[in-house]
Order: C-alpha cells, then sequence, then structure tokens
C-alpha cells in the first residue's frame, strides 16, 4: 500500500479532481483505479519529482506514472514503461535515468519540435567513451549529467551561466557539454539556475545565478548576479557534504560531522524569507547554520526545497517547512503568504509506523510530498550486504589485474549469475582486467542490484540474471527454499513451543550465535536454544526485533521487561545497531509515562 502524502497547487497538474485548487494540510494520495490486490513492487512509490506542470512517480519495478496538466484541468496520465532507476523534473524539462545508463530527456529546451518525446541526450555526448550515465538532475531549464567516467555534462539554457560558461557567448546549447571532470555528485533544483558540484576530495564548485547570494560565495549580488565559471566555494563548515537542495533564490546544504551532537545539521544561504535564517532585509550570502529550537536536538533524515519553500523531516518524526506558502505548500492549513522561520506541520496518522528513515519528501514547484519508500526486504538490505563482505563467508576467489585477491561469497553469485558455474568463469575473465577499486564495485553491485556504475554493469549485465532480483534472493535465504546449510533454520525453544529463526539473521545480530554457527569446531547441526526465561512479551519484542530492528507500537514496555531485555542482550551479546534495541526500549517506555 502506497503512503504518500500531498499538499500545495492542486492545479499544475490537478492530481485531485474533488479537491480545491490549493490544499492547505497534508491530505493521502491515492492513484487512480489502486487495485488493493495488486502487487506490492507493483505500486511501492520509489521516487517523486515534480516541477512547474508535471509530476512523475517512480514505482520499485522500474516503471514510472507522469501526470502533465491540459487545458481542462484534468490531468493526462502517461505510463512510461522503460526499465528506470532515477526520474528528474524541472520548471522546462524533464529526464529519465533508465539501468543501462541512458538518459532520455524532453522539454522546451531539449526537442523543441516535439514537447512530449523524449530522446536520448546521452547518446548526444562527443565523447563516446563517457555515455554511460551515472546520475542525472534538472534544473530550471538546463540537465545535467554525470557520467560514469565521473565527469559532467550540461545541456539547455546557459542564460544565467549555469553550464558554466559565459551567457553571453553562449546562451543555450542542443547538445551536452563538458562543464568539469572529477565529480562525484551534481546539485540542482527544479527551479534553479544555479548548480553545485562535487569532486572526489569533498571539494564544492558552483556557477550561476547568485543574485540572492544563493551560491554561498559570501559576495554580495550587487558585486556578482552572475558567476560564469565555476568557482569553488569556501567557508563551508567542516564535515562531509551529505546533500544540497536549490530552489530559484536559495540553497540548502546538510553536512554531516561525526564529532557533533546530533550529526547531521542544515546550513542555508541566499533570499531573505525563504533561506528560513530570519535576517530582515537582508539575503545571506555564505551557508549559515539553520538553528531552531524544533529541532535542536534532531538529526535531519531528508528534506527538500521547492520554488521558494523548504521541508525538513527529523529523526523525532517532525516535520518542518519554511518560506513560500501562497499555495500551501507548507502544510500549515493556511495560505499566508511566506512563513521566514521553520514552523511544525501537523501530520496525520501515517499508516507505516516502522522506521522514520524510510520517508522521504519531495517539493515540487509549490506543491510538496511526503511519501514512504522503504529498502528492499525491510531494512535488512544494507546488514545483509556488509555480512556477506565478512571473510568468514567468502569461498571463491577472484584475481584482478593486479593479483590482489578478492574474496567472493558463493550463495549471492548462485543466484545472481544464473546459478551457472560458467558464468562464473566469465566473471573471473572480467575481473582480472579490472583494478581492484573495479572489482569491488562489481561485487556490490552484484550483491546489492543496485547500478553502482554504470559503466562496469553494462560489461557485467549479460552474466547476471536480471530477473532474479535481490527481495527474492534473500526471500530465499530467509524463508530456507534451497539445501544450503548454511541457510537452514535455527530452532529456538521456548516453554514447550519451537520458533524458526533463519541462521543468517542471527549471525547479524548476535555474537553468540555467530561464534556458534562459523565455529571450525561446533557440530553444524541445528541447535536449540531454551529462551524460557523471558517472558511472552519479552519474547515478542526480541523476535520482531531480530527481523526489523524496532518495537511493536502496540506492546506496552515496562519496567520487569527492560530489565528482562537488558539480560538476553548481555547473554546473547546482540549486535546493538542505531538504533539499538535497549535505547528502543528507553524511548518508548518514557513516551508511554
Amino acid at each position: 500500500m502506497n503512503d504518500c502524502l500531498f499538499f500545495g497547487e492542486n492545479e499544475k497538474p490537478k492530481l485531485f479532481k474533488n479537491e480545491p485548487d490549493k490544499i492547505t494540510k497534508p491530505i493521502q494520495f491515492k492513484f487512480e483505479n489502486e487495485n488493493e490486490n495488486e502487487n506490492e513492487n507493483e505500486k511501492q512509490i520509489k521516487q517523486i519529482s515534480s516541477g512547474l506542470f508535471s509530476t512523475i512517480f517512480l514505482f520499485k519495478n522500474g516503471k514510472a506514472i507522469e501526470y502533465l496538466n491540459d487545458s481542462n484541468e484534468n490531468p493526462e496520465k502517461i505510463q512510461i514503461e522503460e526499465n528506470i532507476q532515477k526520474v528528474t523534473v524541472g520548471a522546462n524539462n524533464e529526464a529519465i535515468l533508465t539501468i543501462e545508463g541512458n538518459v532520455f530527456a524532453k522539454g522546451k529546451y531539449i526537442n523543441p519540435q516535439n514537447l512530449n518525446e523524449f530522446i536520448n541526450i546521452s547518446s548526444l555526448i562527443e565523447d563516446t567513451n563517457d555515455r554511460i550515465i551515472q546520475d542525472v538532475v534538472s534544473g530550471y531549464s538546463s540537465i545535467y549529467l554525470l557520467t560514469s567516467n565521473q565527469n559532467v555534462y550540461g545541456i539547455g539554457l546557459n542564460y544565467s551561466s549555469q553550464l558554466g560558461f559565459d551567457s553571453n557567448t553562449l546562451d543555450k546549447t542542443k547538445k551536452p557539454i563538458l562543464m568539469m571532470k572529477d565529480v562525484s555528485k551534481i546539485f540542482s533544483g527544479n527551479s534553479s539556475s544555479h548548480v553545485f558540484l562535487l569532486n572526489s576530495n569533498q571539494e564544492l564548485f558552483g556557477c550561476g545565478n547568485n543574485e540572492s547570494g544563493q551560491l554561498g560565495l559570501g559576495k554580495s549580488r550587487r558585486k556578482e548576479t552572475e558567476i560564469q565559471k565555476l568557482t569553488k566555494i569556501k567557508n563551508i563548515r567542516k564535515g562531509k557534504i551529505i546533500d544540497i537542495q536549490c530552489g530559484i533564490n536559495h540553497s540548502i546544504m546538510l553536512i554531516e560531522n561525526q564529532n557533533q551532537n546530533p550529526k547531521r545539521k542544515l546550513y542555508s544561504c541566499g533570499g531573505y524569507g525563504y533561506n528560513g535564517l530570519e535576517r530582515y532585509g537582508n539575503d545571506t550570502y555564505k551557508f549559515t547554520e539553520i538553528k531552531s529550537s524544533l529541532f535542536e536536538n534532531d538529526n535531519i533524515i531528508d528534506f527538500s526545497c521547492g520554488y521558494e519553500h523548504t521541508l525538513i523531516l527529523t529523526s523525532n518524526s517532525k516535520l518542518i517547512g519554511f518560506g513560500y506558502n501562497y499555495y500551501g505548500q507548507l502544510g500549515t492549513g493556511d495560505t499566508y503568504w511566506n512563513q521566514s522561520i521553520p514552523i511544525q506541520i501537523e501530520l496525520p496518522k501515517l499508516r507505516f509506523n516502522e522506521n522514520i528513515s524510510n520517508y522521504h519528501l519531495s517539493c515540487g514547484y509549490y506543491s510538496s510530498f511526503l511519501y514512504y519508500s522503504p529498502p528492499s526486504f525491510s531494512n535488512l538490505e544494507e546488514d545483509l550486504i556488509k555480512l556477506f563482505q565478512r571473510k568468514e563467508f567468502c569461498n571463491i576467489s577472484f584475481k584482478t589485474e593486479n593479483g590482489e585477491i578478492i574474496e567472493a561469497h558463493k550463495l549471492i553469485l548462485k543466484y545472481r549469475l544464473n546459478q551457472n558455474e560458467n558464468q562464473i568463469e566469465k566473471l573471473q575473465e572480467i575481473i582480472s582486467k579490472k583494478s581492484i577499486k573495479e572489482s569491488n564495485q562489481i561485487f556490490e553491485m552484484i550483491y546489492s542490484n543496485r547500478i553502482i556504475n554504470p559503466k562496469l554493469y553494462s560489461e557485467i549485465k549479460e552474466i547476471i540474471n536480471s530477473n532474479e532480483k535481490i527481495e527474492e534472493t534473500m526471500k530465499r535465504i530467509y524463508l530456507n527454499e534451497n539445501e544450503n546449510e548454511n541457510e537452514k533454520d535455527f530452532i529456538i525453544e521456548r516453554k514447550e513451543k519451537q520458533y524458526k529463526f533463519p541462521k543468517l539473521i542471527l549471525i547479524m545480530r548476535s555474537e553468540l550465535y555467530r561464534g556458534m554457527f562459523l565455529s571450525v569446531t561446533n557440530d553444524k547441526s541445528n541447535k536449540v536454544t531454551d529462551y524460557s526465561e523471558l517472558s511472552n512479551k519479552s519474547f515478542q519484542i526480541f523476535e520482531y526485533w531480530i527481523y526489523s530492528n524496532q518495537i511493536k507500537d502496540e506492546i506496552e514496555i515496562t519496567q520487569e521487561i527492560i530489565d528482562e531485555i537488558e539480560r538476553g542482550i548481555d547473554y546473547f551479546q546482540l549486535n546493538q545497531t542505531n538504533p539499538n534495541l535497549f535505547d528502543l526500549l528507553i524511548k518508548k517506555f518514557n513516551n508511554q509515562n
């Protein structure tokens, strides 16, 4: 079931037929003719991108639905059947990135002869070695392509030098032009005529419109309203740049610093009234920390910028917004034109109360979405990938071009390489011609079924079973659908009742079980552990947390349960991930009281 909330302009396109043009409070978004019996992957949202006249919903099955505005105020609904990994919509363009690394785009400055026809803009790059695309981002009237060789190209309008060239000599381009090399990330926005590029050394560069100081250069707009060349952005707070979101006149940066608490903080620059800094009468010309009592102790889970509004989602499940609100895009229940400082938005009860980190924000031009998009197979995928990279699980060796040895996991190769020994030989031939870095990327793609490097993926996709998704692989592991000894269930017995747990999950969760199952000397048969010392409620908490890393909402926590679980954590040497079980118990106990 989709869990998606919408608020803001309901006109271009009109997503809700029987609602007003301005929806000022979050309401549930439902797809027309939604079938409750439909396969979850067929309707599970992966990403939403919205611009001035269109909105695209991308689903986990790689298909998308686009809603376009028309003269009758009813959206034209278009099904896009490409095998898509990302969508991005600007004011005058939109683009889709396929898993093969191709980018198809359309728009006023991309294909003016047919505004509704997608064309392959990645194929227009002159250097044929740069035509496999790793990421794509839309600006107001331009599109930026990050290639597998870490080069960035721009296409579209350059009227504000947003492509990094003098706008007086190059106002637009019909083919992608090289902007910068050695780039790891691109940052822009659906209304933005400026762009940021982050290189491999975490150095940030920007160009384009700087009229309101939205590039964070620390210079007055009266001196430089247009930055014609990519310029290094200095005086940024120490830490890792996680993301930058851009509006038309402001930019918001998320920085993570492991030595701080909270670890993630937001910094803003640009136009007064839209940057959340409440600096009356002045724009802010350098990135400045956004401080608010609403989230001073919270980490930032996600954030998004629209035309002139910003939404923030915190680790304490707060939705906070500031900026332009004429269409109700802040969800505060009114259309007061501007909210200059952060304000909390009241949310209806969400249907998925699993992990707030599975919720995401997407700000359109004058609209906003909050939607649920969990990782594959609950929250266990990342843990599983890390587990498979542990040496004790590796039993196949591959040699790189320089003779380095990489140990691979037989179980994943069995499923991801069509269960064919010949494919393993082909993989060895490919690895023998690659560096250690490229080889590690190849195995990460095989393990996770994510496109880490499109260029390398294009070389190995023939030997990978594309129909074998990671969810299906993990279900086989967890549900014991084959005869591999390492996948057999482990029986936990309590009060004459038996519970089956997949060994791999217990190995991830407990040092005690890890030693038990991986020891060379120990018997490999399924053993039984007696959990009779735990009460029914404590065991339910333990069982649910083993699978989900969460606590069931309906269970009431008592001091007795906390004491029982604390003893169990020590006895079974549970690996305490973040958030850990004991902290979750204390938090829930305090909330109850």
